[in-house]
């Protein structure tokens, strides 16, 4: 008589594949066009931030004190623009990621469906965020060469959970960060726009990565673990020191030796940045990925 017990990794297979087909419901019922939901056609309006000023790497310090009004409206518009101009940077290189990792996957799989719809998206919220930096004023901020060459080697060589976790990474900086922008009315009402956009369609882009992180160390040794627990720390390290470009300071009108020593020295932007991140670093543990030397690289970061 035939045994209707499901073994285990087929019944893994089948959660997977429940949880990507969920996805995939939610994108169609709930997703935006920015061409469409942003207003790109009025023109800035310079009474308003580009981000809540108390996410300025400057606010609570001396300077931000001296400054005037229009200065931190200024400056917060700057560093919007280069948290968006970073988040382009590294959804390209999730975008490459992703697409290597499904490469010769099964196209009728709902899991390699759903991860064309997150490249997808990805697709649009480059193009967003970099229409959201050209209206806030903004050049193109990158991260230093050094940084985007290790970004270059990180998307052709990283796989598996190391890829997935360092996707998780940044976008659950930029979700706790722009949760609160979103609801702040002193924000640009298209920025507001933007990060709601951002928020609700990388929730899902988060559970994925989150799946796929489980599944990948599923039978991961110590070795493994170790290994892949110090390459996305190092992820995490320039991806999140790469947020707010030094120049900010000179396109918003500051000293620039003045405000980059008292942004380093800014305790109320490192505690904001390791109370956004209290919850992945718990997945983080929970997955067996916050070694010593790991460890060492969020707090050096501030995200611990």
């Amino acid at each position: 008589m035939a045994s209707s017990t499901v073994r285990p990794e087929d019944q893994d297979r089948i959660d997977e594949h429940d949880v990507a087909r969920r996805l995939l419901d939610s994108s169609a019922k709930l997703s935006y066009d920015p061409v469409t939901e942003v207003d790109w056609d009025t023109p800035l309006d310079k009474d308003f931030h580009g981000a809540s000023p108390e996410w300025s790497t400057l606010y609570g310090t001396a300077y931000w004190n001296e400054l005037t009004d229009a200065q931190r409206k200024e400056l917060t518009r700057q560093e919007a623009a280069s948290v968006a101009s970073t988040g382009i940077w590294f959804e390209m290189i999730l975008q490459q990621m992703v697409l290597r990792d499904i490469y010769t996957t099964d196209a009728t799989d709902p899991r390699f469906q759903w991860a064309l719809t997150e490249i997808a998206d990805e697709c649009r919220h480059s193009i967003m965020f970099a229409r959201g930096a050209a209206k806030l004023g903004a050049p193109a901020y990158r991260p230093r060469r050094a940084v985007v060459e290790l970004g270059r080697a990180f998307k052709t060589l990283a796989f598996g959970e190391a890829a997935y976790a360092a996707i998780l990474v940044a976008e659950e900086v930029l979700d706790v960060m722009q949760r609160d922008w979103m609801r702040d009315e002193r924000v640009a009402p298209f920025v507001r726009t933007i990060n709601n956009i951002h928020v609700v369609e990388e929730s899902r882009h988060m559970k994925f990565a989150r799946d796929e992180t489980r599944k990948r160390l599923r039978n991961a040794g110590p070795l493994r673990r170790q290994i892949n627990a110090f390459v996305i720390a190092v992820a995490s390290y320039f991806i999140v020191t790469s947020m707010v470009n030094r120049e900010v300071y000179a396109n918003a009108g500051l000293d620039t030796r003045r405000a980059r020593a008292e942004a380093a020295a800014n305790e109320h932007h490192k505690s904001l940045m390791r109370s956004s991140c209290s919850g992945l670093m718990e997945f983080l543990a929970s997955a067996r990925l916050l070694t010593r030397p790991a460890l060492a690289l969020y707090k050096r970061a501030h995200l611990i």
